[in-house]
């Protein structure tokens, strides 16, 4: 008997869905662009069975993948598992096989050995596939037509690491996907690798280099010769685990880094350096760019760490303000002689998370960037569905060329979540296009997909496509055209 626990994770908005379906023609208010014709995926944490423990965090649910088929002014609905091993195992068995996050010491016996990922982080699409990615495994390929999973995927078997990053990028010179994994030689090593995998699906370049420290390496960046990792102290060891402690907690006392990786043929973990500054808190990336010897990366940065449920390892308590983070820009200097940043500069005042930019530009200096903005001013009558139980309660357009800045405020009853940028056409300039995201409507429990001009969002959404259903709190997600997937109106 399915019963879950009577906790936080588990009840209100954060309930189990576990719905696959298929919806045509769902109810919208506005106008659907006619011109757009794709689809939006995004996955949600979705647990298949209770926890096998007596809680559970939502970063550890099985990938549920959401397709939002958008077509002749109207949109359409699908949603399916990613069939991951632990999936099939687990749907077998009728019961969680699989423990605590991140912690096989919690696994039942009879799934030692067994790839634990879940696919649960990103909905990605590259050369035709849906990639339904989470850090710590393979990625795992579906169909973005009929969204059945195929398994996961080795590249061709040339991919020799054991991990795939939740956040590839794709170089806009050549079309191939950037990406990295860490922990690639086992759980808790600080063994990484970097890869560049052609639309085809062809593994052409794989290098290993050691981080700093093991940590939590969830985003990273490039620019058109360099790949950019930030080692920021969400740290985890098996003596963690044996203790039955979260896999990962924050360290105050410990520096950050950023590592610079040539991209360039013929480079070699030998190649990397690393810069060092005081500790902060930074996970996800908006972009970044060259500018002579300089390099950019703008990121969201936070005083303290952000995520409640991976505590102080000093056993400090999570500090909410602390944990409000702000768009930053880190410049290193490739010229200098030293491990120094060159400076460390605030772009706005306004909190926001989940950046995200036109990925057009990936790479190339950016002039547009859209967040997630946390306002604490504004009022607020229901809380859920937002990560680390942050209030994510406006979207932000930030133009970083006239410093303007836009926002966008859900209401008092409801949340949003990850934004995510749409072309125009492919000759578009950038930003130019719509916003396309989900707002979790907190007091009927269900959810709306929100459709804005890309930089008009202060004017509110154009189209407002209704949801008889709740999307659980997701995490990225990704636009792709219907010629690019195979994908008929």
């Amino acid at each position: 008997m399915a019963n879950f626990p009577d906790t936080l994770n588990f009840t209100g908005f954060n309930s189990p869905s576990r719905i696959e379906a298929d919806i045509v023609d769902l109810v919208h208010e506005g106008v659907i662009p006619p011109e757009l014709n794709g689809a939006f995926f995004r996955v949600q944490p979705d647990p298949q069975f209770p926890p096998r423990l007596d809680d559970d965090i939502s970063f550890n649910g099985d990938g549920m993948i959401t397709r939002f088929h958008i077509h002749d002014g109207q949109c359409d609905f699908r949603q399916r598992w990613a069939k991951t091993d632990k999936w099939k195992i687990e749907n077998e068995a009728g019961k969680a096989m699989f423990g605590a996050y991140r912690n096989p010491l919690t696994d039942d016996e009879e799934v030692k050995g067994e790839i634990r990922g879940t696919a649960n982080t990103n909905a990605w699409i590259h050369g035709g596939k849906l990639y339904a990615l989470k850090e710590d495994s393979p990625a795992l390929v579906m169909d973005p037509a009929t969204m059945e999973t195929d398994g996961y995927t080795w590249f061709n078997d040339k991919m020799t690491g054991q991990t795939f990053t939740a956040h590839p990028k794709i170089d806009p010179a050549t079309g191939n996907m950037i990406a990295f994994g860490y922990a690639a030689s086992g759980l808790c090593t600080d063994d990484c690798t970097f890869y560049e995998v052609t639309p085809e699906g062809e593994l052409i370049r794989e290098i290993w280099f050691k981080a700093p420290y093991y940590c939590m390496m969830h985003d990273f960046a490039i620019t058109e010769d360099y790949a950019l990792f930030h080692i920021v102290p969400s740290i985890g060891s098996w003596d963690r685990l044996e203790k039955g402690l979260p896999h990962f907690g924050f360290d105050t006392t410990m520096p950050v880094y950023l590592g610079v990786l040539p991209r360039r043929e013929g480079a070699t973990a030998d190649d990397i350096r690393w810069f060092k500054r005081d500790n902060c808190f930074a996970s996800h990336v908006l972009n970044a760019y060259q500018e002579g010897t300089k390099i950019h990366f703008d990121t969201p940065e936070a005083k303290n760490n952000m995520f409640p449920f991976f505590p102080d390892v000093h056993g400090e308590p999570f500090n909410g303000m602390e944990a409000m983070s702000y768009l930053t820009r880190w410049t290193v200097d490739m010229a200098s002689n030293g491990d120094e940043f060159d400076s460390i500069t605030r772009l706005t005042d306004t909190a926001g998370e989940f950046p995200r930019i036109d990925d057009r530009v990936a790479g190339l200096k950016h002039r547009h960037g859209w967040m997630l903005e946390m306002d604490m001013k504004r009022p607020v009558e229901l809380k859920g569905g937002s990560a680390g139980g942050l209030l994510m309660n406006c979207l932000f357009h930030k133009d970083l060329e006239t410093g303007a800045e836009q926002h966008w405020w859900c209401g008092p009853v409801s949340s949003l979540q990850e934004p995510c940028f749409i072309p125009r056409s492919k000759s578009a300039p950038e930003g130019d296009g719509w916003i396309v995201m989900i707002c979790n409507r907190l007091e009927e429990q269900r959810s709306d997909l929100l459709l804005f001009d890309a930089q008009q969002v202060d004017k509110g959404p154009i189209a407002t496509i209704k949801l008889p259903i709740r999307m659980r709190f997701g995490l990225h997600g990704n636009w792709a055209n219907a010629e690019d997937i195979g994908l008929a109106a």
